[in-house]
């Protein structure tokens, strides 16, 4: 990973091999392009409109700078209009131009001066450039001309006429952490395995310091977690169930609660799917994925607020001893389901989830997966939907994660549809029929957590890409990583500013309280005096007399 450094010298004093300056369509000049356009004697906004650009999102020029500058390539990137540019605007810039800018040793910046805040533009431009220089090439011998697998060059980033330390050092975890997850759900599943899992889990945890329990086969029997063990129990890969604990806020408080699918291979079960659809099924763990980045992200920024992530996960794979079209599995907590279709196995496992984690009274539950295509096909492939109990916890969830620029969509937890997965055996069935999939979906989870507020993220549609966006190549985008650590850092935020202005409160009152002892005090010694002076006069008089 580069280092980060800020700077107030001007583009055409950076001392970097690239220079990256923005340009609005128009276009016009962005930060730094004028300054950088009188040192090189050019008219560089000119020179966009040469070459039939106009500053649109998107668009790039390279130019030589001959010498005239420090910098010896200066990097045009398009913004949009002006009125239009956020932050997610610039982590999406950067992003797109983060291949190019890893090829040089050295590389500096205005980018995070075209948005406001300053701390929002600063961690985007941070996170598109690690975020969309990711690679995975563990399993590569040779690129395609038969050199080794590119090595990134870029050594130093600075970023310039901005200082937004925390929000850079925020960034660096977070892209850290996402690409952890990346690395996870682009793993094949031949590697990738629950024990897989387990085992990266507790790596992750011994160097961030977090509590980690692994839960074995024999674990999960004794405990009746059967929706894990029935969609487990075709593989010879076991199953497992891994518990991470973060302590950060005060003892006794009710910690975060999150979940995310973990079926590491979901090859339909014995409702088996085509080869075509089972070719990405490897990221069918990609919500576990994202709540693990999410809970190592939490770990290293350690906010004050307790969090606890439950990941179950299994393999999904037909033999003679997997689960069958209607067996009926017997969940954590005592609840019952019909399996209608072993291809909606990743409710079975998140039921058990969830309901271990309502059994630790949380404040609040996430849960993250990758479940239906009647998501996908509703929202497409950039927005996540969101269902579930609680209306403000939904709305802080949405809100994150539009703040990160991974946007989710409600989605209504119709509960008339309840009665679409009704079962005649059991307490509910797994499948509804063709109709509202999504929402049928959300409802089978609703059964196991009581009366805890909940929401699910279906991200079948943003978790794994079969095509490069702008920060993420083809395959995992660990999406919703960053939306979850965005959440949790808001509520952490939110009670640190209650803590203290109810210590203010509290130094109020004791101050007021202080205030009024001295004032009843005063009245006191007031009515002392006076009643002194009353008595003083009679008995001065009465003396005169005698």
């Amino acid at each position: 990973m580069p280092k980060f450094q800020f700077a107030t010298t001007s583009a055409a004093e950076a001392s970097a091999a690239l220079l990256v300056l923005p340009v609005f369509e128009g276009p016009e000049a962005g930060p730094g392009v004028e300054d950088a356009g009188r040192a090189l004697g050019a008219d560089l906004v000119g020179a966009v409109r040469d070459n039939n650009l106009k500053g649109r999102f998107g668009e790039t020029l390279t130019v030589p700078t001959f010498g005239r500058l420090p910098a010896t390539t200066v990097l045009l990137v398009g913004l949009g209009k002006r009125r239009d540019v956020r932050p997610d605007t610039l982590r999406r810039a950067m992003g797109k131009v983060a291949r190019t800018a890893s090829r040089f040793e050295s590389v500096a910046t205005t980018l995070a001066r075209a948005a406001r805040p300053p701390s929002e533009a600063v961690q985007a431009v941070v996170e598109g450039l690690l975020l969309g220089s990711y690679r995975f090439d563990r399993f590569k011998s040779a690129s395609l001309d038969g050199d080794a697998p590119d090595r990134q060059a870029l050594q130093i980033v600075t970023l310039l006429g901005v200082d937004e330390r925390d929000a850079a050092r925020r960034a660096e975890v977070t892209a850290e952490s996402v690409a952890w997850a990346r690395d996870l759900v682009n793993t094949p599943a031949g590697t990738a395995t629950p024990e897989f899992l387990a085992t990266e889990a507790r790596k992750m945890a011994k160097e961030t310091g977090l509590d980690v329990k692994i839960w074995t086969k024999s674990d999960l029997e004794k405990e009746g977690f059967g929706g894990v063990l029935g969609v487990g129990q075709g593989s010879v890969n076991p199953p497992r169930f891994i518990e991470l604990s973060y302590s950060g806020g005060r003892a006794g408080d009710p910690p975060i609660a999150i979940t995310g699918k973990g079926v590491t291979f979901d090859s339909g079960g014995l409702s088996i799917k085509d080869a075509k659809q089972m070719e990405w099924m490897k990221a069918d763990m990609g919500g576990a994925a994202a709540m693990f980045a999410a809970m190592r992200a939490i770990a290293l920024l350690k906010p004050r607020i307790n969090v606890i992530a439950a990941i179950p996960s299994s393999e999904n794979l037909p033999s003679g001893s997997a689960l069958r079209p209607g067996d009926v599995v017997h969940h954590r907590g005592g609840k019952t389901s019909e399996v209608l279709n072993t291809d909606a196995e990743g409710r079975l496992i998140l039921a058990d989830a969830l309901a271990y984690l309502s059994e630790k009274n949380p404040r609040v539950i996430l849960d993250a997966a990758t479940l239906t295509g009647a998501c996908m096909i509703a929202l497409g492939e950039e927005i996540w939907g969101v269902m579930g109990n609680d209306r403000r916890l939904i709305r802080d969830v949405i809100a994150a994660g539009e703040a990160v620029g991974e946007p989710g969509w409600e989605l209504p937890l119709w509960r008339r549809y309840r009665e679409k997965i009704e079962s005649p055996v059991a307490d509910v069935k797994n499948i509804g029929d063709r109709w509202g999939g999504a929402i049928t979906a959300a409802l089978f989870l609703a059964e196991f957590v009581g009366d805890t507020p909940w929401c699910h993220l279906d991200v079948a549609g943003t978790a794994y890409w079969e095509k490069a966006g702008d920060y993420w190549p083809k395959g995992a985008t660990g999406s919703p990583a960053r939306t979850v650590i965005r959440y949790v850092l808001d509520r952490a935020a939110e009670g640190s500013a209650r803590g203290a202005t109810s210590r203010r409160s509290r130094t109020g009152s004791k101050s007021s309280a202080r205030a009024g002892a001295r004032a009843s005090s005063t009245k006191s010694s007031a009515k002392a005096s006076r009643a002194d002076r009353s008595a003083a006069p009679r008995t001065r008089t009465r003396s005169g007399t005698g």
